[in-house]
């Protein structure tokens, strides 16, 4: 019965932490400030980087399985001005990542995860004040893909959304609302790749010993899944709707962790 129960509760666990994955990785809320956030609260460790890997090929299976038509045109034809804008955009993204790792690996232990999010709800709200573009991604100039490629290397930061950094970057540059969407959530595939690279030296260190197979699957399918209506649901919100309310829940949270951070310390130390 014990372990009916400690079988159950660690498949529970598996689905909420996809769950946290796919919905944050698409959503202007940061993925990575939520599952900091997550593992602080209630003394969640995700455990083997194997199985942090897998949350992330299922996001990555969302954005595929949402932009494949797009994906497939970049595919037959490589030589063509969008592969080299997402290409200059993960270049400047990859280039922060390395100049500043110390700064992100210290960051990861929730240093700084008050400020990321009040950073994303500074972000969002003024994206929403940002006249509406009408230019496609072909009309993007290469400077300004670089800039976007700076806001995704600022989103690193736990608590600073990725999604809602580059959304707001691309609609600074002219983009029309679908299309910074589309340019954002394509990116994202280089990003996410990337992270999956850097993440193979620990998970061969590791090993698969005492992996819960049932956990990953499960765990990967939830990331997947709930990733896919992510990006369909923000998609109708950026395009027809307001992220208000996104500004206001990612705002409260900045300050909660904050409050807890500098007086109550329940969760989270003192960072100063």
């Amino acid at each position: 019965y014990l372990w009916r129960v400690s079988f159950i509760m660690n498949i529970l666990i598996a689905a909420l932490l996809g769950l946290v994955q796919g919905l944050c990785e698409f959503l202007p809320v940061s993925s990575s400030g939520h599952l900091v956030l997550f593992q602080n609260i209630f003394g969640i460790n995700e455990g083997a980087m194997f199985f942090d890997t897998m949350l992330h090929l299922g996001t990555l299976a969302a954005v595929i399985a949402v932009y494949y038509r797009q994906l497939w045109a970049l595919i037959k034809k490589p030589f063509q001005k969008k592969v080299y804008l997402l290409l200059l955009s993960t270049l400047v993204t990859t280039v922060i990542a390395f100049a500043f790792k110390d700064l992100f690996d210290s960051a990861f232990e929730g240093k700084f995860l008050g400020i990321g999010f009040l950073i994303t709800a500074v972000i969002l709200s003024l994206n929403e004040k940002l006249s509406h573009g009408k230019k496609d991604i072909e009309h993007m100039k290469y400077t300004e893909s670089l800039g976007v490629g700076l806001m995704q290397g600022v989103a690193i930061f736990p608590g600073v959304s990725r999604s809602g950094s580059t959304i707001a970057g691309a609609r600074f540059f002219g983009l029309s609302k679908e299309a910074a969407a589309e340019y954002s959530f394509i990116l994202s595939i280089p990003a996410i790749l990337g992270s999956l690279v850097l993440q193979i030296p620990d998970v061969a260190a590791e090993g698969l010993q005492g992996t819960d197979w049932g956990c990953v699957i499960v765990g990967t399918i939830v990331a997947a899944v709930s990733g896919y209506f992510a990006i369909r649901w923000m998609l109708r919100l950026i395009t027809k709707k307001s992220l208000k309310g996104f500004i206001i829940y990612v705002a409260a949270l900045g300050v909660l962790v904050l409050c807890d951070q500098l007086i109550f310390n329940v969760f989270f130390t003192n960072p100063f």
